[in-house]
Parts: C-alpha cells; sequence; structure tokens
C-alpha cells in the first residue's frame, strides 16, 4: 500500500557513502503539469489532496516529517497515483538533530513559525500540503510570493475564492484552516484533514464571510452600476436644472 505514494528505494548494501537509490517512475511532476496545463480542476485538486494526505499520515505515523512538500517533489503518472519525491530534508523528531535557526525547504511553503525558529512538526508539513494545493488550485500563494533570504509577514492568507470564485465554500474554508498563521489552528493531523476533504458539503456551516470577499467581482461591478446610474440621474437633474 505504501509503495504507492512513494518511490522505490534499492538496497545498496555495499556503499561507503551516505546514499540511496531509487527506481524512476513515469510520470510529470505537479510543477510541471501546473506550467503545461495551469490550475487544477475541482475534481483534480481534491483527487490530489486526498493522496498527499495519505501519503503524509503514512510518513507522519512513522515519526517522518518531510519537510518540503511543494508540487516539484510531488510526480503524478499516467494512472492518476501520486508519488511524494525526495526525502533529503526529511526529519525523525527524537532521533534527528534539530540546528537552531536551520530553515530547511523552499520558502514559498516554509510554515509561519519555522520562520521563527520552532522545530519541525506535523503541522508544518500540512500547512506546506495545504500552500501546495492551494497554488495547484489558484496558481497564486496564499501570503504572496517569499524570496529567498525573506522573513515574510504572516497575517490572514487571502481567501482561494479570490481567484477562483467557483471554488465551494466548505474547500475555502478548509484552505483557511490549514494555513492559519498558528499551528494550534490548523489540522491536528493528516487524516483529520482527510476526513473533512471526504465529508465535502457536510461539513457545518463556516462562519459569515463579507460579501467582498466571497463575491468581489459581483461587488465591485454593482458598485460601478450604481454609480453609472447616479451619475446619469445628476446629469439629466442639471441639463434639466
Amino acid at each position: 500500500m505504501a509503495g504507492r505514494f512513494f518511490p522505490e528505494v534499492h538496497a545498496a548494501p555495499e556503499r561507503q557513502h551516505l546514499y540511496y537509490l531509487m527506481r524512476e517512475h513515469p510520470g510529470i511532476t505537479l510543477a510541471e503539469h501546473h506550467r503545461q496545463h495551469g490550475p487544477l480542476s475541482l475534481a483534480q485538486g481534491l483527487g490530489i489532496a486526498l493522496h498527499l494526505l495519505r501519503a503524509l499520515g503514512m510518513l507522519h505515523r512513522r515519526n517522518i516529517l518531510h519537510r518540503d512538500i511543494k508540487p516539484e517533489n510531488l510526480l503524478l503518472d499516467a494512472d492518476g497515483d501520486l508519488r511524494l519525491l525526495d526525502f533529503g530534508l526529511a526529519h525523525c523528531p527524537g532521533l534527528s538533530a534539530h540546528i537552531a535557526g536551520e530553515l530547511p525547504g523552499t520558502p514559498n511553503y516554509i510554515a509561519p513559525e519555522a520562520y521563527a525558529g520552532a522545530a519541525p512538526s506535523v503541522a508544518q508539513d500540512l500547512y506546506s500540503a495545504g500552500v501546495t494545493l492551494y497554488f495547484l488550485l489558484t496558481g497564486h500563494y496564499p501570503h504572496g510570493e517569499v524570496e529567498a533570504f525573506q522573513r515574510p509577514r504572516f497575517g490572514t492568507p487571502v481567501p482561494a475564492s479570490r481567484y477562483r470564485p467557483e471554488l465551494p465554500e466548505w474547500l475555502v474554508h478548509n484552505l483557511d484552516q490549514a494555513l492559519a498563521s498558528d499551528p494550534a489552528q490548523r489540522f491536528e493531523t493528516a487524516e483529520q484533514w482527510a476526513l473533512a476533504l471526504q465529508n465535502g458539503e457536510q461539513q457545518p456551516s463556516t462562519s459569515f464571510r463579507p460579501l467582498l470577499e466571497r463575491e468581489p467581482l459581483k461587488v465591485w461591478r454593482t458598485l460601478a452600476l450604481c454609480s453609472l446610474l447616479v451619475n446619469g440621474l445628476l446629469l439629466i437633474w442639471m441639463l434639466h436644472g
């Protein structure tokens, strides 16, 4: 079962240096898929999210943190199966040493608390998964693009519906939770998030979000139309005054 989500590793008993050998699996990374086809459809995004969360759940139950979840490290094959690649930054709490000030990973996908010096955690992997899904669905980053060596400021993430108004509210809420700046407000486990995605429309109604946030285009179009109408009435009044 685990082999569906990870590359096959070949044993090298006589090696004299630290390395590992993997089978080359066919397919393309989700980064390349995005370059070729643009944002994923809702069905594609949900399928990939569930595959990724199942893979992360397996890792986390084995006390392994990936620490570099991003589209470049997710391989999609012709059957739609997903494999999580590149364990060069993997960390095992209690076994791997955490170096103070170390900031492994890719800037756009690193959790806020990691920038503040927090030790690697499940919450950070899930945050990276949230940024990955957000990007694959919208083509944008929830806090804007982060440059190398930049220390970004994190606030409330831009709702995914700003870029994809057709996304269901429950999915936007799930992404907001996965991307919360406070790790305590995120999903506790990959399994919890996967269950929320599977429940979909059955999830409890989310908190109210202003219309401007949910349907910005409609709001601005309505305001522009009202402004045009008021200006027309004023012009008529002035001509007859």
